[in-house]
């Protein structure tokens, strides 16, 4: 639905009701194999906060491996700390590992103590997009931290808009200037992105 659609590229994960977990290694081979547009995987190996033992870590690292190894365009992830700080050292080499797929820093930052900070932080570390809802539950509703987070990080680094972006509301986020956001278009509680949905999100976002 999502390249039917006419997206630029898509993220792809399992289990979406408990905000997304990375996918099996069967289901992204398939995906890379079927689709034409960038497909990039978000790496998550539980539901539950952003904290990770060695354990956990280590299977992150073998998922981007095998990610870059069979040609995924990019990684969506990050770990935290306890104290709802970035784990900079730990995401550090997420990233470098990544290379020289892109590497996206995902909506763990919607539960950082300091997201102007925490956006200084990840610019050093050479993140190239951050995925957010503005510390609320929907974009709409955190545009205005959205905003100057784009207007901080200008072109350091992409702030993607993304929580319950429709066709119904996408027009706020073009017109406060973000070049790119994040939706899932799902529509009544479905489990399948809306291939009319997408249509109408990408006219609204290309006019």
């Amino acid at each position: 639905n999502a390249e039917n659609g006419g997206v630029h590229r898509i993220e792809l994960c399992e289990n979406l009701a408990v905000g997304g977990l990375t996918p099996s290694y069967s289901l992204i081979k398939k995906v890379i194999e079927e689709l034409s547009i960038p497909v990039n995987i978000l790496v998550r190996p539980r539901e539950g906060n952003f904290v990770y033992n060695d354990e956990e870590f280590n299977k992150m690292k073998k998922d981007i491996e095998f990610c870059k190894r069979i040609g995924c365009h990019g990684i969506v992830s990050g770990i935290l700390y306890d104290n709802g700080s970035i784990d900079i050292a730990r995401t550090g080499e997420l990233i470098e590992l990544s290379r020289p797929m892109y590497f996206t820093f995902h909506r763990a930052f919607d539960i950082i103590t300091d997201p102007l900070e925490a956006l200084s932080s990840l610019m050093e570390l050479g993140v190239d997009r951050i995925l957010t809802s503005g510390h609320e539950e929907t974009a709409l509703q955190g545009i205005a931290l959205l905003k100057e987070l784009k207007d901080t990080a200008k072109d350091k680094l992409t702030i993607i808009a993304g929580g319950s972006i429709r066709s119904s509301n996408i027009v706020h986020f073009k017109n406060a200037g973000f070049k790119e956001v994040h939706s899932s278009a799902l529509l009544d509680r479905s489990e399948h992105s809306d291939v009319n949905e997408i249509r109408k999100l990408m006219v609204l976002v290309e006019n």
